[in-house]
C-alpha cells in the first residue's frame, strides 16, 4: 500500500513540475476555496490561536487574518510540491539570500554556525537555496516520514548542492559528525516540545509557551553562533533571507537565554504581518505545570 500511496505522490508531483508558477498559484487559490470555505480545516484551532495570540481586536479583523494564512497555506502547498522538481535557478530567483556577512565572518573564522528559524513563510526552500548560496555546508534536520519511499525521495530530492538532509532522531551524532568544513546546523525550533520534560517555558505572543531546548543546548556545548532567519515574502512565490546574529558566543549565556533571544525575534516578525505563520498548528497544547506548594 505505501508503495502505491507513493506513486500516486510521484504522479502529482509530476504534474506540478509541468505547471507553471501562475497555474500553480490558481490552484493554490482553489486550496483556500476547500480549506477555508467549504471544510474549515482547523478554523477553529486558527481563530483560537489568533485570539490568545492577539488581544484588542475585533471579530472581523481576526476573520481578516485567518482568511489571508490560508491563501498562505496554498501557497505553501503549491511551493512545498514545485520545491521537488525545481531548478538552481528558479530556487536562487526566488529564494535569495542577504546580508550573510557576519555568517562568512563564522566561516572564515572556521566556526560552525546554527540557524534557527520558525514556520513563518516559506520555510522549506531552504534546504534547496543554502547549498549554491552559502560558504557554510548547509545540514538540515527533518522529521522521517512513515512510508518509507516517500521519505527516500524526499531525502534525494529536497538538498542540492552540498546541502546534507539529516534525520531529527540523530541530531547528537549530526553535531559530532566531522562534516570537512564549517557547517550550518538549519533547525526549525518553534514546535511545541513532545513532552512538558523537554520544555523550557517563556512567554511568547501573550501566553505561557514550551520551548524546544535543543538549539541553545547544542550552541552552549559546543559554543556554536546562534544565528536567526528571518524569512521575508517579497511578492507571491519570491523571498529573501536575512541572517541575523542573535549570539556570537554561546557558552556565555545563562539557561534559556539563547531560546528567549530567538523567540522574540519570532514574534516580532509575525506581529509585524501575522498571515505567514502558521496558525493551524496546536502550539500550545502543552500547558505549563502548577508550581507545588
Amino acid at each position: 500500500m505505501d508503495y502505491i500511496v507513493y506513486l500516486m505522490f510521484r504522479a502529482f508531483v509530476a504534474l506540478f513540475r509541468l505547471m507553471p508558477f501562475k497555474m500553480a498559484y490558481m490552484f493554490s487559490d482553489l486550496v483556500y476555496l476547500l480549506t477555508y470555505r467549504l471544510t474549515g480545516y482547523r478554523k477553529k484551532v486558527v481563530l483560537t490561536n489568533l485570539r490568545n495570540s492577539f488581544t484588542g481586536k475585533t471579530d472581523a479583523e481576526y476573520r481578516g487574518i485567518a482568511k489571508a494564512f490560508y491563501h498562505h497555506l496554498g501557497d505553501m502547498l503549491v511551493e512545498s510540491l514545485k520545491s521537488f522538481t525545481m531548478t538552481e535557478a528558479q530556487i536562487v530567483e526566488r529564494y535569495r539570500y542577504i546580508h550573510t556577512e557576519a555568517l562568512g565572518k563564522c566561516y572564515n573564522e572556521g566556526r560552525g554556525t546554527i540557524c534557527v528559524a520558525g514556520h513563518y513563510a516559506n520555510w522549506e526552500w531552504g534546504g534547496i537555496a543554502s547549498g549554491t548560496q552559502l560558504l557554510h555546508k548547509p545540514v538540515g534536520f527533518y522529521k522521517p516520514m512513515s512510508n518509507k519511499y516517500i521519505d527516500a525521495y524526499t531525502q534525494r530530492t529536497r538538498v542540492q548542492g552540498r546541502s546534507a538532509l539529516v534525520s531529527i532522531n540523530n541530531t547528537r551524532a549530526v553535531f559530532e559528525t566531522d562534516w570537512g568544513e564549517p557547517a550550518i546546523f538549519y533547525m526549525i525550533a518553534d514546535q511545541s516540545p513532545p513532552t512538558e520534560r523537554l520544555a523550557h517555558w517563556l512567554t511568547f505572543l501573550n501566553q505561557e509557551t514550551a520551548v524546544l531546548h535543543g538549539p541553545e543546548k547544542y550552541a552552549r556545548v559546543l559554543n556554536l553562533p546562534v544565528f536567526y532567519a528571518r524569512i521575508k515574502p517579497v511578492k507571491r512565490g519570491y523571498y529573501t533571507v536575512e541572517f541575523i546574529p542573535l549570539c556570537l558566543e554561546p557558552k556565555s549565556t545563562k539557561t534559556g537565554e539563547i531560546s528567549a533571544l530567538f523567540m522574540k525575534a519570532l514574534e516580532d516578525q509575525i506581529r509585524e504581518d501575522p498571515r505567514y505563520y502558521l496558525w493551524s498548528h496546536r502550539r500550545w497544547k502543552l500547558k505549563k505545570p502548577l508550581k507545588k506548594a
